[in-house]
């Protein structure tokens, strides 16, 4: 979807497809066909914009095939769809039962982090639509928190570094500018947008950003003004944003609250788990946690007694539904995700062109709340989008055929 910013600018709006994962090009051709033409359909639109998410095997198939990568190219054209993001975090295995710790591996002090994200890279060169020129892939914090020295540290930079030099090399062989934007996560060494100022900045390539994901920024207590405010003085690109929202419980210390926190743990993916400091100076517990939170790296370790404040709210990394907030005594952070876009795209220029939904949890929900097959997850993903296009457009934007 895209839309006419009062400055004359184009903004993208796409949603991630990681929420039904493929391994495979013969995965992800099925989902083209099977969800995201479906969600197209269900919106009335003749164009849909779809953030892919291609894992290791399916990338390398594109990357090394042009025969394969223009067959993509062709069906993403005949089902109304279009491609300017990818979601480089995961590096494969996501659809699998147990997920956790692994969707951090290979990290940015590994080659293989570095060589499938120049895959990605060129892949997008051969997909943006013809009338595009630029295109962006979020990727992995730099590293999970645990286990990163200053030798790994430094090959992270270094790898970025000549990531910065290929990508410089593909926009002058293809004539289409490929950025790429850490997406800071809680629990890894970037944690927060500030914590991606040293890194970005002692790097200092315009084609190396940060990807805003407005879930993580609301999990880690963010201000929005604030954190984004820092990035533009910083000069730090926002190279795109993932439109999302996290749990949010205003009582932890009532019974009744942890009972329906508990029906969010869940054992696919980690839902890192976060109280401010500020609000608990009383009370002592919590692991510490980078910028000063209290927090653990999953919500059944936070459920434990004792092991989280509870005299102030927790923020859980659980990516809900954005059009239908979990039922009382809980809710979720969607007005961080408002308070983010209106400074994103809402002011004199954008700060940012391309959005992402990136609700990837549906079937991850408590059982009652999971989606009963296809039609009712393409009913919800449309639901996410036409209220971020209502936002969008109550925000000045004008969206297009």
């Amino acid at each position: 979807m895209r839309f006419r910013h009062p400055d004359g600018s184009t903004v993208h709006l796409a949603y991630c497809t990681n929420v039904h994962p493929a391994e495979t090009l013969d995965g992800v051709l099925a989902q083209l066909r099977d969800h995201c033409e479906p969600v197209r359909r269900r919106l009335g639109r003749d164009r849909l914009g779809i953030g892919l998410w291609l894992a290791k095997d399916a990338a390398h198939a594109l990357v090394t095939d042009p025969s394969a990568l223009r067959g993509l190219r062709t069906e993403l054209d005949r089902r109304g769809l279009e491609v300017v993001t990818l979601n480089g975090f995961p590096y494969e295995g996501f659809g699998a039962e147990k997920v956790k710790y692994r969707v951090y591996r290979p990290d940015w002090a590994d080659p293989e982090r570095l060589d499938h994200t120049t895959a990605l890279a060129r892949v997008l060169a051969g997909l943006l639509p013809d009338d595009i020129t630029e295109g962006t892939v979020s990727t992995l914090p730099l590293a999970w928190r645990t286990a990163y020295d200053d030798a790994r540290a430094e090959k992270a930079q270094a790898a970025l570094l000549t990531l910065g030099e290929r990508l410089d090399a593909l926009a002058e062989l293809t004539g289409r500018s490929i950025r790429v934007g850490l997406e800071p996560e809680p629990g890894c060494v970037v944690e927060t947008t500030g914590d991606a100022l040293a890194p970005l900045t002692a790097i200092a390539h315009h084609r190396i950003g940060i990807c805003v994901d407005t879930c993580h920024l609301a999990t880690s207590f963010e201000d929005p003004d604030t954190a984004l405010d820092a990035l533009t003085t910083a000069r730090v690109p926002i190279v795109k944003s993932q439109l999302s929202a996290a749990l949010h419980a205003e009582h932890p210390h009532l019974p009744e609250v942890r009972a329906a926190l508990a029906a969010f743990d869940e054992p696919r993916f980690l839902h890192q788990t976060r109280t401010s400091p500020t609000l608990n100076s009383v009370r002592a517990g919590g692991a510490p946690i980078a910028s000063g939170l209290r927090g653990t790296d999953d919500l059944g370790e936070a459920l434990e007694a004792g092991a989280l404040p509870d005299a102030a709210p927790w923020r859980a990394h659980f990516h809900v539904p954005l059009h239908a907030a979990p039922a009382a005594p809980l809710t979720s952070t969607l007005p961080v995700l408002k308070s983010a876009l209106t400074r994103l795209v809402g002011g004199p220029h954008p700060l940012t062109r391309h959005l992402e939904v990136e609700t990837y949890t549906w079937q991850a929900l408590p059982p009652d709340l999971r989606p009963r097959g296809r039609t009712q997850l393409a009913d919800g993903i449309a639901a996410e989008l036409t209220l971020a296009r209502d936002l969008l457009t109550d925000l000045g934007l004008k969206e297009l055929p």
